[in-house]
């Protein structure tokens, strides 16, 4: 039995190993998307079960509940040896597209393996049919990249440079790629020391117990927070766009069933897996839960404890459990829909945490040419839009999805390093759905190419925007467009698009869409409202 003085100490430590971790890797990276936009995680996890034990708490939480499936499938692999490091990009084993790579680590003590680190990265650009990855006419995960299994980077302490070889000959910006994952190794590096010095100070069977207790005490908050729900099955259901491939929308659809301190989360009714990369893997989806409920319940804990008293049913027949090779470029969008059901099932089961949806997509952007030396570029970018309305206030303007901490770029950092300017960065008026409490805006960004530039676009929310709750308005629809000689053009798809060729001089322009509103408009406050009109947030049609 631990006193909690000391169970608290060690709480602050191992978080402390994970953060170290990431920033670490922020600093190490050559890649603007880890580097600046932090779109990467470090965790430590079970040494048999491959739970996650402790987790950073910059890193994104999409990518540290996946983990735990990843860990599982290098446990499954066997053969862990001290010294070993495996490098894998499988999104069907515990990953989630083929541009995030997995490092794990197995940590021994004595001879015996005590728990493994692992680390996660978003590398700029892995080969397949676009540059950056994110096909929106991928079929197949062949036309997404190249696809590692899992496999030693590092055996006994020796860099297999084999490997190494292959990445650089499958990649259009190989340098990036290989500082990101010196920026990798050396962050696992880190945390394999900062934690032999912890385990050294307290001993091994301590934080054994540190770690037991921190899962346990997740498991009980969580029971208890479900028991503050009234029992029931509440559903709810959305939708995406299109696969970008035909452009019949998708569904995803929950049914949520609060049980006294359990509750089961049933995906069943959602569609069958897509022609287009709008898939994900059972690991994905189970992880945007993870992230939901952290949301939803943030005074639990963010371990594996927490998940203990939910029960899962995602069905192989349903986009959300998809198989290979079915591509998964596209998941971001598919795990916000997810997210967004289960805070629109919870505003049922209990309005005083009633959330309304936010904007609901990142937005892949990724435009690529050759500058005047010859040499290659590949800018790949998410964007920001509205949060949603909430019981204490209007949502956040220009702000991040909630599948992750990941922070946008700033505009300096994509300018100095790639050959584009960003003519416009603002937020959108009228972009937000009206409430008591209304949605944050979205924003518009407009970027002109210096060189000629090919773009492609994955993104949602062009068809059925953000929803509201308890009566609020849904929020401005996703648009995209890009200068031709005819003038601005738009996807046919709405929100999806490949192969535009951009001449040098000409922009592609984004307005993103902002975030649900929360109650009905004509309860909202006058003075907030006339600040509204004031600023320019709504136009005067809409006040």
């Amino acid at each position: 039995m631990i006193d909690p003085v000391t169970l608290a100490i060690l709480d602050g430590r191992l978080t402390q190993i994970a953060d170290e971790m990431d920033a670490t890797l922020y600093r190490a990276a050559f890649n603007p998307i880890i580097a600046e936009a932090r779109d990467a995680c470090h965790g430590l996890y079970h040494a048999q079960t491959g739970d996650t034990l402790v987790q950073g708490s910059s890193g994104l939480p999409i990518f540290v509940g996946a983990m735990a499936f990843a860990v599982r499938g290098v446990i499954a692999k066997g053969d862990a040896q001290p010294g070993d490091t495996f490098l894998f990009n499988d999104p069907y084993v515990g990953g989630t597209h083929l541009n995030d790579f997995r490092l794990v680590r197995p940590v021994f003590r004595d001879g015996a393996l005590f728990c493994w680190i692992a680390s996660a990265g978003h590398w700029l650009d892995i080969g397949g049919n676009v540059a950056g990855g994110y096909n929106p006419l991928a079929t197949e995960s062949f036309q997404e990249g190249v696809r590692i299994p899992i496999v030693k980077l590092v055996s006994g302490g020796r860099l297999n440079t084999d490997i190494l070889d292959i990445l650089a000959a499958n990649s259009r910006v190989p340098v990036s790629n290989w500082g990101d994952l010196q920026g990798q190794l050396g962050a696992l590096d880190l945390g394999e020391r900062r934690l032999a010095g912890l385990l050294d100070e307290y001993g091994d069977a301590t934080i054994c117990a540190a770690f037991e207790a921190f899962s346990d005490r997740a498991e009980k908050l969580m029971r208890a927070a479900l028991r503050g729900l009234p029992d029931g099955t509440y559903s709810f259901e959305d939708e995406l766009d299109n696969d970008g491939i035909t452009p019949a929308r998708l569904t995803v659809a929950l049914d949520l069933t609060i049980a006294g301190d359990e509750a089961m989360l049933d995906f069943s009714r959602s569609s069958p897996p897509a022609q287009g990369p709008v898939n994900i893997s059972y690991a994905t989806a189970i992880a945007a839960c993870y992230v939901a409920l952290k949301h939803i319940f943030a005074e639990v804990p963010a371990n594996a404890g927490c998940l203990r008293p939910i029960k899962f049913v995602v069905p192989e027949t349903t986009l959300l459990a998809a198989k290979a090779p079915r591509p998964m470029a596209g998941y971001t969008e598919t795990i916000l829909r997810l997210i967004g059901v289960m805070l629109g099932a919870l505003a049922q089961a209990d309005p005083a945490r009633a959330t309304a949806a936010p904007c609901g997509t990142i937005n892949a952007l990724s435009m690529a040419g050759a500058r005047a030396d010859g040499s290659r570029w590949v800018m790949f970018n998410f964007f920001g839009g509205g949060l949603g309305g909430n019981p204490e206030g209007d949502g956040l303007s220009h702000a991040g999805n909630p599948i992750s901490t990941a922070t946008m770029p700033p505009l300096e950092i994509l300018e100095a390093s790639y050959p584009v300017v960003f003519t416009q960065w603002a937020l959108r008026p009228d972009s937000a759905g009206r409430g008591a409490h209304r949605g944050g805006l979205g924003a518009v960004y407009e970027i002109e190419a210096q060189t000629d530039a090919e773009v492609s676009l994955l993104g949602e929310r062009g068809c059925v925007g953000p929803f509201g709750v308890m009566g609020g308005e849904s929020a401005a629809l996703n648009r995209f467009f890009w200068e031709t000689e005819a003038g601005m053009v738009s996807p046919p798809l709405v929100s999806k698009v490949t192969g535009v060729k951009l001449k040098a001089g000409r922009r592609v322009r984004l307005e993103t869409p902002g975030g649900g509103g929360w109650g009905a408009k004509e309860a909202r406050d006058a003075e907030k409202a006339a600040r509204d009109l004031k600023l320019g947030y709504v136009g005067r049609s809409a006040s």
